[in-house]
């Protein structure tokens, strides 16, 4: 029988004290609502489809700069090692958590370290996601909407097609886009039932990668590309520093640890959480090396560090404007069909902060739409009045993301709490942590400099 059944009684008490614990969660599978029918666990398929969506978001536009940097082969042995640095790291945290029946990395966190462990878990994940789904706000209205930076105007795709009018600018559209996508996602109170939304928005994905591999080869074919290097060019020290800064933005490219839990309890059988975790690495691992190795054989050393910006001009081929919207467009559906999936692992943390004693969010609909409504107003008056809030968020998020993806899994294996960890385990921890800081450094760093070239510029 898989966990939470719901057939006997005895079953129905262990999901009210799994319920009754400090976590962040949904229940571990049934609806125990008056109005709800009995949910039956979630599928392989659906849960790979979830996991994968937390991973690939915006920064997947970020990885071909990174490649640029690097070189071809180094840059993808980097996002392969980090993909299995990732998967040692997921497994330590479901290992301890299977060991002791934990359903929460927030639970289990308090497990190995106590109140504080749980507070500076959720804290983490709320600070990382608060600010990647503002973040996410702002590209949909850049790219929607348009936007200008440096007095510079860049039309977005409804400007593009219908000129500027009031129903097409940033707040309205924003606006529409948070009640007519955003607001009927985050309602839905399993993670499983955002499956179908996960596929399609890692279809989109796949769609981007398919047209720039096919400009790329085309172009390629025609002699218009330039054979991109294999290895980096390093003449000096400050070609040196420029390959540490393209690290983090590989580190962090797999952060999903916050979403394992939530997926594994909802499994009919939870011993599926592993090749769950390994299908959707390795698919998220594909679409990367794909994006990284396409876009920068198309556009070389031109490569921008947003990749969709070299999308705003002309690619050189027939219909060229027509690519360059389907990719805009597609790239802001992505996003938008992300934002939930990262959302609901929002909610449940600032839930388990605030109200640590109370019973489940998802059986207090009052206080499920208060925090939701809260939260989503929030992410729109922020993205909507404070754009350079951006440049607080690459600070702060930077950290928040290497301590979730890193640096807490690493140091819940280090205390061990259930006695299980391998001496191979131990050094993958110490190795981790050491990986993240640095990492961190260096993000903080670069981003502290390029602030400040900027403000010497204006």
């Amino acid at each position: 029988m898989g966990i939470g059944d719901g057939s006997s009684n005895g079953n129905q008490q262990s999901h009210k004290e799994l319920r009754d614990e400090t976590t962040p969660l949904l229940p571990v599978k049934v609806e125990e609502e008056e109005g709800f029918h009995e949910f039956n666990g979630a599928s392989f398929s659906g849960a790979v489809f979830n996991l994968s969506t937390t991973i690939v978001g915006a920064g997947i536009m970020a990885l071909p700069a990174s490649i640029k940097m690097l070189g071809i082969i180094p840059g993808i042995l980097m996002i392969i090692i980090v993909a299995l640095l990732t998967e040692a790291s997921i497994d330590m945290l479901v290992r301890c958590s299977h060991q002791g029946k934990i359903t929460s990395y927030g639970w289990l966190m308090g497990e190995a370290y106590g109140q504080w462990g749980r507070i500076a878990l959720q804290a983490s994940v709320v600070v990382n996601n608060v600010g990647v789904l503002i973040v996410y706000m702002i590209i949909i209205g850049d790219v929607l909407s348009g936007t200008t930076s440096a007095g510079v105007h860049h039309r977005g795709i409804l400007e593009g097609w219908f000129g500027a009018h009031l129903w097409n600018s940033r707040a309205i559209v924003l606006l529409a886009t948070a009640l007519l996508v955003f607001a009927p996602l985050v309602s839905l109170k399993r993670l499983d039932a955002l499956k179908y939304t996960s596929a399609l928005s890692v279809a989109l994905a796949v769609v981007f990668v398919v047209i720039t591999a096919g400009i790329a080869i085309i172009k390629l074919f025609s002699g218009t590309v330039a054979m991109p290097k294999l290895f980096p060019e390093l003449d000096d020290l400050s070609s040196i520093w420029k390959l540490f800064t393209a690290v983090p933005v590989l580190v962090t490219a797999y952060i999903c640890h916050y979403n394992v839990h939530s997926i594994d309890n909802e499994l009919e059988d939870r011993t599926q959480i592993k090749p769950i975790v390994r299908t959707s690495l390795f698919l998220c691992s594909s679409v990367y090396i794909a994006t990284s190795f396409f876009a920068y054989l198309l556009f070389g050393e031109g490569t921008l560090d947003d990749v969709l910006a070299n999308f705003d001009a002309n690619l050189g081929i027939p219909f060229s404007s027509v690519f360059d919207d389907i990719v805009r467009v597609s790239y802001a559906a992505h996003v938008m069909l992300v934002f939930p999936i990262v959302f609901f692992a929002l909610r449940l943390n600032l839930d388990g902060l605030l109200f640590p004693t109370s019973r489940h969010i998802s059986h207090d609909n009052k206080r499920f739409a208060i925090i939701t409504i809260s939260l989503l107003t929030t992410i729109y008056l922020a993205a909507i009045f404070i754009p350079s809030i951006w440049d607080a968020f690459q600070f702060t998020g930077a950290t928040a993301a290497v301590l979730i993806g890193f640096i807490f899994p690493a140091m819940i294996i280090l205390r061990d709490p259930y006695a299980i960890a391998t001496k191979r385990d131990k050094i993958l921890g110490v190795t981790m942590i050491v990986l993240a800081i640095l990492s961190n450094s260096v993000a903080l760093y670069s981003d502290a400099m390029n602030i400040f070239r900027k403000k010497e510029v204006a």
